[in-house]
């Protein structure tokens, strides 16, 4: 293995880390009583959000534009982390 391979595998290692921390992060914080409520497109929209952290496909699963996904995901306490 040379150098450079050992050194993307811990680059790749580090951004799968806090992607999971990321996730967990999104879980944890997230309104679930609000989420449930919400028509189908939207819930599912969150859900997808809270497992990806893809807000344009979030928000496009919602039929939302992002600036209004931004609101939603607000008042269901989601953080966007990046």
């Amino acid at each position: 293995m040379s150098r450079y391979e050992e050194i993307d595998e811990k680059v790749l290692k580090k951004i799968l880390e806090e992607e999971i921390e990321f996730r967990r992060i999104r879980r944890e914080s997230a309104d679930w009583s609000f989420i449930e409520k919400q028509p189908p497109r939207i819930k599912a929209a969150l859900e997808y959000y809270i497992e990806t952290g893809d807000i344009r496909t979030s928000s496009k699963i919602a039929g939302l534009n992002l600036c209004v996904f931004r609101n939603i995901l607000r008042q269901a306490r989601i953080p966007v982390i990046t």
